[in-house]
């Protein structure tokens, strides 16, 4: 996982897919945090990604950089918990002025049952689960 993480970081954009209906959703994203062993993002419960992701939990993130790129399958799970949503803020710092852990709506949600592919066009893809 933590090979995930740090090309999340390095990429600092990555693409998080949700559905609505049947139509694909994609925008950008920059959030990416390990909290307890488990890597989180952050949107807020207001947008139409968090009611995407409500309806179905199933997402895909898509990040590239210096020539290769990260595909990562995965269902989020919420994690409603203050210190969850704090932890994210202290990383993030910026988010600070958008969200805190108590507004009701900031939301944290942790990849579960992912598995990730690193490609490029001059390696063999490589496979993490986590």
């Amino acid at each position: 996982m933590q090979k995930v993480v740090d090309f999340l970081k390095r990429a600092e954009t990555y693409y998080l897919a949700t559905a609505d209906g049947d139509q694909p959703r994609v925008r950008p994203f920059g959030t990416a945090h390990v909290f307890e062993g488990k890597l989180y993002i952050q949107t807020g419960k207001s947008k139409d990604v968090s009611k995407q992701i409500h309806a179905n939990p199933k997402v895909e993130i898509c990040a590239f950089k210096d020539g290769a790129w990260l595909r990562v399958a995965a269902t989020l799970v919420e994690d409603d918990r203050r210190e969850a949503r704090q932890s994210m803020l202290d990383a993030y710092p910026s988010l600070q002025a958008m969200y805190s852990a108590d507004d009701g709506n900031t939301e944290v949600f942790y990849l579960k049952n992912a598995t990730a592919t690193f490609s490029s066009f001059t390696a063999a893809p490589e496979v993490v689960t986590f």
